[in-house]
């Protein structure tokens, strides 16, 4: 199989594959630079409200494909952090799907979305350290946000890797499922997911990551976008709410 990134749209959800099961779903460089244009149109497609990243077969992703890497230690680097970076901008909730080997460059890609649901069995590593890397500075941020300083240096120091339970016990992950029960609860809270107001999600990402200055955007987009009113109506009639906000409106 030619490693690529697959993608699907039902039911309001995007579920972008990681595809190269001959070497545990790595990263090549094409697929590195082939990620944020493929985020940027499902970002633009009114269709879209939810987003999961995943990987093929019984593995997540175990890094970058050091074989097509070589000789530009940096270039590869740069792919890596801009892919991140368009994931973690990604403007809808994102959640990643683990099963196997989130490792290395797949890890990068795990903490750069909003939430991680992790099967059983599961192994988490950050293994710069392994290879001599300069871990980037942004997803060193992101990993201490998540773990906290402590067990982000255990993991950077020593490229150890570990298991679901430690990584549900340190926030690296949101919810563990037995195995074969990580596609059945992916596509339940999804369907939640989907079915809440965008606005109120998109406003809640930007400011949860940081960005606090925008209170009077969001105010002006929540009294034009007719969510507000319709959320209140749906409550008061006591039946479900009907939200149409996008964030490509």
């Amino acid at each position: 199989m030619e490693p690529q990134l697959s993608y699907t749209v039902a039911d309001s959800v995007a579920t972008v594959v990681i595809e190269y099961p001959p070497k545990r779903n790595a990263m090549t460089a094409a697929m590195w630079r082939a990620l944020p244009p493929l985020l940027e149109a499902l970002a633009a497609d009114p269709g879209v409200r939810v987003l999961v990243l995943t990987g093929a077969g019984g593995t997540f992703c175990a890094g970058a494909d050091i074989s097509t890497l070589q000789g530009s230690p940096r270039q590869a680097q740069e792919l890596a952090v801009a892919a991140e970076e368009a994931l973690a901008a990604f403007p809808k909730p994102t959640l990643a799907a683990v099963r196997g080997h989130c490792v290395g460059g797949g890890a990068q890609l795990a903490a750069a979305c909003d939430l991680r649901f992790a099967e059983e069995g599961a192994l988490f590593g950050v293994t710069p350290a392994n290879l001599g890397i300069v871990y980037p500075a942004s997803a060193t941020r992101r990993l201490v946000s998540l773990v906290g300083p402590a067990t982000a240096k255990y993991l950077l120091f020593s490229g150890e890797l570990i298991d679901t339970d430690r990584a549900l016990r340190t926030g690296l992950v949101d919810e563990v499922l037995p195995e074969g029960e990580l596609g059945k609860r992916v596509a339940e809270f999804t369907r939640v997911l989907a079915a809440k107001s965008l606005l109120t999600q998109a406003a809640a990402k930007e400011f949860a990551d940081g960005r606090t200055d925008r209170d009077g955007h969001w105010a002006e987009r929540a009294r034009a976008s007719g969510d507000t009113a319709e959320g209140v109506a749906a409550f008061l009639e006591r039946r479900q709410p009907r939200f149409t906000w996008t964030t490509s409106g």
